[in-house]
């Protein structure tokens, strides 16, 4: 059946079954029946009227009669929500002519020949937060049912007084204060007013602890003394001794330094791309999102990023954000069958998800919404911590931390707001009002578990990021205009939703607003006044225009199909009022100052303990080596790493992956200020949260140390040059903690920044990190995280081309140093060791000296002029894991001779240090520079060609084994996590890649005399060539880079203008289809884009047209190469071209790998068969599917496959990763039959620039371009 009627309105259409062995198995596993008594399909339900045949193909229906299951359970979206995947499946069939069709939702059924599973059982096939469970198709119709509105709702204040709030407060979980409470019930009075439930939720949301930070400014006494400064005032105090280059601090969304000047690359209002020479100051944010995470880990860590993201973006009059990171803390992982022996069996939280749940899955919202916006992730941590400490409390992260941050880029001119003048329209830019993250900023500032479960799922939010990325383009066409740029003011919509978002817009200026809520967009027409005012939908900014600058804004919105709304306008008197259609009374009316006022300050009393601590016991080195290898924080994180795209964008320098056998060791990120530039940005992250159960502002200093040590790997011009977000959690209340807080604080913000010249223009708190439950027998637990300070350090780069690496040279005739801050200490508190054997020990180590750190930076940049040749910091599991993990980067033994004494702590000490490689003719003076700046420096040893690791003590071995044992124990709890989340057999493989010990690596075989100069043969003609997007795709700006310095004019073509007439294709010599994730891809990967020019008659005819034409050429890359292979019926010669479908792993894939260039008939691959290079591979379908063998056969015959992935060793690759999709002979790029259409599913257009790369040879990085510049010169030189 094609199709099935639920309702004379709603529609099923049956999609595709479930091939997945591995996943079939595991669900039916957890639902307790047999593998082969599951199915599993996905279905479409539609509602509304249109062609039931042009449905099914849009959609592509597939065939099934389900009605022989036993049980048929049907998986929809939660009832009463719509899905951020309905959103863009109903846009696609809108563009498509569809225009009967309301909604399309997407559901799959679980057809199980058996009973019904039990009910906790089935929580394996859901997610019980955003979706629901029916029993048969009748009931398929409630997707749509539409609910009565639902009404405002009043407190009688008035006749209850302070009891009927306090009884609201604690029913519509608003977490407001006493006093807060006292403080509304003495404005209601005297008001002579009833407070409306909008009034109360924005206020409760607004003056949120989350929102406005009440504990960061609370007067402090601390043991009995009254402290001079609040926590904020600490941190203030950094910017007041080191305010030079500081743009904007404390005042907005994002912070701002002062960048270099470069050339910026964007279009122009006539949408050809061009350089603009220009300052690119940088902009700089870290965010949590630790609730959200907690009891939705995908959609939370999503939102998290998502919401950092606007940050960005919302900086000063309209910012870009360019490079992104995450990091996580969790409890104990406990992952089955790989149990640790200091993974106690403690109980924990039922209504928060596992940490092996939050693990699987939040990584993947975290990277998977950095994917679709188009931002690199390129930085970030993963700990873990459960433990009953000797003082008998369990301390931890059952309530998880959830670290976002990133930065980016903003114009001269729009570093500042402008002022909201009387009469400024007030905008909504972005998605629609829906009953999403209702409560969530004082859902944020509660303790988790103290909350009802229907208010946590009022909390959880819901991910967009493709219309994420559609606002962002509007946004940068505001700031693309320069002085012209529409935008006044400009914030994003989080905690409170509009609520907070709008009056904080008006406030900053003393101004008041008036807002219509039915202007307000909204997809459910039951929300009441307080939910469309309140809720906290994703994608949303808040704008404020100049009247004349509306025509800017629609247009942009129009070509971008970005929703938008003109809510209000900005009023003199500073009176906030939402009117709802002229009923009585008004869902708000309140004044300025009593919203957003000072009502009490908090006040709160502290008193030091003292830390409660034993002795570490003796351990064996090699079960201590194993065990700390295998720690979260120490082990490799490339299950985290992969699934991120580290290369869209163009710029990047610097991502975590390290060297020619890319290891998951790098210090920092960098990336390049613009495509032809040398200067860029860096970021580096440090946190030491163990410590502070020892030794709070220890733990806040070492933190702080470790960031600078780690950013330190980047040639940056002076230490003032960084500046640090400060990130603050911690469980306030609870015992002693807030006086750790304040230690913390006071080390950080008072002392040790002013006194090395660091500024912290930016943070964040949050400080309710505490877990209550009641275990099996009832007994009631509690679990408090450390003070958990985390430092992101961000500064300028003199020159990306100086950025270390912890990458050992094999050379024997070089040198180890470690210059060690902790100057032989070896204090092992808070450490890895201490950790795995369910220990804390006694002693944290610490920065005593502070101005050696100053020494030790100097010291690094002063020989970071070609004669260091790798670095690595010294920080989680001691020198020993810095030692191994540049041996694992260089793929190369160690002897290491270290001082008669105390091996373990020699080893396992945490001290702040960095390890250099010098050659043995540069060590004497490396170490006589370093002494005489009093630094303690020591020669460790050198590499060793047997590829073992040995470790002597004056002279005697007392370790040894192979570096690839080694590895591959570092490797494992990565592998053992990537094998339950993702394919097992591609696990398997990758795992097993580790011990090829004669693996060569990547490498480079093509000769750069074949590069055609730029523009050739006729430098001043500039054909033009079209960059080609559909809404979400995000890789069109190095794209255009990537053909202008070909010698191409390269022109923003988006499909609107070719859909709308604006834009004929035949006024181009070029089409290029980016990459990205055009509608999200949810009707498979650029299936969406390929449907909309297929069932459009005027698009159709262009396209074909063009791609007929023998005097055009085209390419698709990633999304486009996925959409032009929809379209092969319309590409002469394409009849042999595979489909791209979902990724072997069936994961996201973003690898640096090896390709090799065959004999082909593609234009672009001119002069370029035999190459072997390394690419960018950032795709979740890029798994060619041919529709039968000899269509295989025939393309390789024809000389139309264009590119293929080939193994380390030069073979064509069968196995994964150097197969990462697992496409049939390694193909991965075909043409047609006279290679004027090319589609290749790697990137070649994100590493053109000469700095750009995760790896290249020192041969290539010395260039202006790398050799895949001749792909586009080829172009060039074809067009003539």
């Amino acid at each position: 059946m094609s199709s099935l009627p639920v309702t004379p309105s709603v529609t099923l259409i049956p999609g595709a079954c479930w091939t997945s062995a591995f996943r079939l198995r595991r669900l039916a596993t957890a639902l307790g029946c047999a593998p082969e008594a599951l199915r599993i399909q996905d279905f479409y339900l539609i509602d509304g009227e249109a062609d039931a045949d042009r449905l099914a193909a849009l959609v592509g229906a597939q065939g099934l009669n389900w009605q022989t299951a036993t049980t048929r359970l049907f998986i929809v979206p939660r009832i009463g929500t719509v899905s951020p995947w309905s959103s863009k499946a109903t846009d696609i069939a809108r563009v498509c002519g569809l225009d009967g069709v309301r909604r399309i939702e997407h559901g799959r059924v679980l057809l199980i020949d058996g009973p019904v599973p039990a009910a906790a059982a089935l929580k394996a096939a859901y997610d019980p937060m955003m979706e629901s469970v029916l029993a048969d198709e009748a009931a398929l119709a409630q997707v749509f049912d539409a609910q009565p509105r639902r009404a405002l709702r009043s407190v009688d204040v008035l006749g209850g007084g302070r009891d009927a709030l306090s009884a609201a407060n604690a029913d519509w979980g608003l977490a407001l204060s006493s006093d807060e409470i006292d403080y509304l019930t003495e404005y209601a009075q005297q008001a002579g007013r009833n407070l409306t439930d909008a009034e109360l939720m924005m206020f409760a949301q607004v003056n949120s602890e989350h929102c406005r930070h009440k504990i960061f400014n609370a007067e402090f006494t601390v043991d009995g003394e009254t402290q001079p400064h609040s926590l904020f005032d600490m941190i203030r105090l950094t910017f007041k001794a080191t305010p030079e280059g500081v743009l904007s601090a404390y005042k907005d969304n994002a912070a701002v330094m002062a960048g270099p000047a470069a050339m910026r690359w964007f279009p122009e209002a006539d949408r050809v791309w061009r350089g603009h020479e220009e300052p690119v100051h940088i902009l700089m944010k870290v965010e949590t999102h630790n609730h959200p995470t907690g009891i939705s880990p995908d959609p939370g860590a999503a939102t998290g990023s998502g919401g950092e993201i606007r940050d960005e973006a919302a900086t000063g009059r309209g910012g870009k954000p360019k490079a992104g990171l995450a990091a996580f803390n969790t409890a104990n992982l406990r992952i089955p069958g790989f149990e640790q022996p200091w993974e106690a069996p403690l109980s924990r939280p039922t209504r928060m998800a596992s940490a092996l749940s939050i693990m699987l899955e939040a990584p993947i919202g975290a990277a998977a919404y950095n994917n679709e916006f188009g931002r690199p992730c390129l930085n970030g941590y993963f700990r873990t911590l459960e433990q009953v400490m000797p003082d008998g409390r369990n301390r931890g992260y059952h309530k998880p931390i959830m670290i976002a941050g990133g930065y980016g880029s903003v114009r001269d001119g729009h570093v500042d707001k402008l002022p909201v003048v009387e009469g400024a329209l007030l905008l909504v830019l972005g998605g629609p009002a829906m009953l999403i993250g209702l409560g969530g900023g004082a859902a944020s500032s509660m303790a988790t578990g103290s909350s009802t479960e229907a208010l946590d799922f009022a909390s959880v939010q819901r991910a967009n990021p493709e219309l994420e990325r559609r606002c962002q383009e509007v946004v940068d066409a505001c700031w693309q205009l320069g002085d012209a740029n529409p935008i006044v003011s400009v914030h994003d919509v989080g905690a409170g939703g509009v609520s907070n978002a709008l009056p904080e817009l008006v406030h900053a200026d003393g101004r008041g607003g008036h807002f219509r809520l039915r202007d307000i967009q909204s997809a459910d027409p039951a929300l009441s006044p307080m939910e469309i005012w309140c809720n906290e939908s994703q994608e949303r900014y808040v704008l404020a225009i100049r009247p004349e600058g509306l025509a800017v804004i629609e247009a942009a919105c129009a070509r971008e199909r970005c929703p938008m709304a003109v809510v209000g306008t900005a009023t003199a008197a500073p009176q906030l009022i939402v009117e709802d259609a002229g009923s009585q009374p008004h869902p708000v009316d309140m004044p300025m100052e009593v919203l957003l006022g000072k009502p009490p300050r908090m006040r709160r009393s502290t008193s030091r303990a003292a830390a409660v601590t034993r002795k570490l016991p003796k351990v064996a080195l090699d079960e201590a080596i194993t065990r700390v290898l295998r720690l979260p924080a120490v082990a490799s994180k490339e299950f985290l790493i992969t699934i991120g795209d580290r290369t869209v964008g163009g710029l990047s320098v610097r991502d975590q992956m390290v060297g020619p056998w890319q290891v998951p060791v790098a210090d920092c990120a960098v990336t390049a200020t613009g495509f032809t530039a040398t200067t860029g940005e860096a970021m580096a992250m440090g946190e030491r949260p163990a410590l502070a159960l020892l030794d709070a502002a220890a733990s806040g200093r070492m933190a702080v140390a470790e960031s600078i040590t780690n950013i330190a790997a980047a040639k940056i011009a002076t230490l003032s040059d960084v500046r640090l977000s400060a990130n603050w959690m911690a469980a306030c209340g609870q015992g002693d903690e807030d006086a750790r807080l304040f230690d913390a604080v006071r080390a950080v913000g008072e002392q040790l920044c002013p006194a090395l010249g660091l500024c912290i223009p930016v943070g964040k708190d949050s400080l309710s990190m505490k877990s209550q439950w009641r275990d099996d027998a009832g007994a009631e637990q509690v679990q408090t995280a450390p003070v958990s300070l985390v430092v992101t350090a961000f500064a300028p780069v003199a020159d990306v081309r100086r950025s270390l690496t912890p990458q050992l040279s094999p050379d024997p005739d070089t040198r180890l140093l470690l210059v060690d801050l902790g100057n032989s200490r070896n204090r092992l508190g808070g450490s890895a060791l201490a950790q795995v054997y369910g220990e804390l020990g006694e002693v944290a180590p610490d920065l005593d000296q502070p101005a050696q750190l100053k020494a030790a930076w100097n010291l690094v940049q002063r020989w970071n002029d070609g004669r260091l040749l790798a670095y690595h910091d010294r920080s989680d599991g001691g020198l020993l894991v810095t030692l191994l993990e540049m041996a694992f980067a260089g793929h190369c033994g160690l002897r290491i001779d270290l001082p008669e004494g105390d091996l373990i702590g020699q080893l396992f000490a945490e001290e702040l240090g960095m390890v250099v490689q010098v050659h043995k003719r540069d060590a004497d003076a490396f170490a006589t520079d370093g002494l005489a700046a009093g630094l303690t420096i020591q020669t460790l040893g050198a590499p060793s060609a047997d590829d073992q690791i040995r470790l002597l003590m004056d002279g005697a071995q007392r370790y040894a084994a192979s570096r690839v044992h080694l590895h591959q124990t570092w490797a494992e709890t990565s592998y053992r996590i990537a094998a339950l989340r993702d394919d097992p057999e591609c696990a398997r493989e990758a795992f097993a890649a580790l011990a090829d010990q004669q693996d060569p690596g990547l490498s480079v075989r093509h000769s750069m005399d074949a590069l055609p100069p730029r523009g050739t043969p006729h430098a001043a003609q500039r054909p033009k060539v079209a960059i080609l997007r559909e809404q979400g795709v995000n890789s069109q700006a190095e794209m255009a880079w990537a053909f202008d310095q070909a010698g191409f004019e390269t022109v923003d073509v988006h499909m609107t203008d070719v859909l709308e007439g604006r834009v004929q294709l035949m006024d181009f010599a070029g089409l290029v289809a980016c990459g990205g994730f055009s509608y999200g891809d949810v009707l498979g990967a650029g299936q969406g884009w390929a449907r909309t020019i297929e069932f459009n008659a005027r698009a159709q005819t262009a396209f074909a047209g063009f791609l007929a034409h023998p005097e055009r050429f085209a390419l698709g890359i990633c999304n486009g190469c996925q959409m032009l292979a929809a379209l092969k019926d319309l590409v002469p010669g394409a009849e042999h071209w595979p489909a791209f479908r979902r990724n072997r792993s069936e994961q996201f894939e973003a690898r640096w790998t090896m390709v090799e260039i065959p004999e082909s008939r593609s234009l672009f691959m001119a002069g370029m068969a035999g190459s072997r290079l390394p690419i960018a591979v950032a795709h979740g379908e890029g798994r060619a599917v041919f529709d039968h063998a000899r269509h295989l056969a025939a393309a390789q015959a024809g000389g139309q496959v264009a590119l293929r992935f080939i193994s380390r060793h030069g073979a064509v690759a069968s196995r994964y990763p150097d197969n990462p999709n697992g496409s049939p002979e390694g193909i991965t790029g075909v043409c047609n039959a006279d290679g004027r259409v090319t589609i290749l599913m790697p990137h070649p257009e994100r590493t053109v620039a000469g700095t750009t790369g995760s790896w290249w040879p020192e041969a290539v990085r010395g260039n202006s371009v790398t050799p895949w510049a001749q792909m586009f010169r080829n172009a060039r030189r074809w067009v003539g």
